[in-house]
């Protein structure tokens, strides 16, 4: 990642309105903002199979899901990011329409660009959430989805899924899935 904003600490407030004038995405981790890549065929198709049938399992309730273009507001340190998924319940995410506070589920689909930082910085980030009760690893070369689940003394527990389980469950929303449907209509490489 490069920093966009040349060593001049930006205020939230001021990230936010400049990402409202912009046609590219930035992250905004601690007064520097960070232009983002674009993603993949792989990537995308991944990502809106997961929204899908999250989406599908979500109608009639009052959660919400979003996808790619929604960032998430870490107030504790001062970050916000765009993850690929990410699921709200909380009506106080309601009142903001750029960006969410409680996430309850978010959900990264890996690239070898951000892959390091998503399983290291940003998901030590994500944990300062008090809201968020599982994040999840997308694998774009193989057939591979990791959980990380808030346990409720602390700390995460952490779980693998390869296509020798049928099924895997997202807990916090009470959906089970399978890789298949999670990776219809994608040619790994």
């Amino acid at each position: 990642m490069i920093a966009l904003s040349d060593h001049l600490s930006l205020t939230p407030e001021q990230y936010l309105e400049i990402e409202t004038q912009n046609t590219i995405k930035h992250e905004y981790i601690n007064g520097e903002i960070y232009a983002m890549a674009g993603t993949t065929d792989t990537h995308n198709t991944i990502a809106l199979n997961f929204a899908t049938l999250i989406r599908s399992h979500l109608r009639g309730t009052n959660c919400r899901v979003y996808f790619a273009d929604i960032k998430t507001r870490l107030e504790q340190c001062n970050c916000f990011y765009y993850p690929d998924i990410l699921v709200t319940c909380h009506p106080q995410d309601q009142e903001t329409s750029t960006y969410k506070r409680f996430p309850k589920l978010i959900i990264e689909v890996l690239s070898e660009s951000t892959e390091a930082f998503d399983r290291g910085d940003k998901f030590n980030d994500y944990q300062t959430l008090d809201s968020l009760e599982e994040y999840v690893l997308v694998n774009t070369k193989h057939q591979r989805v990791e959980i990380f689940r808030r346990q409720k003394k602390g700390g995460w527990y952490f779980q693998t899924y390869t296509p020798s389980e049928v099924n895997f469950t997202l807990q916090s929303l009470n959906l089970t899935l399978s890789l298949v449907d999670i990776y219809e209509d994608v040619n790994l490489v």
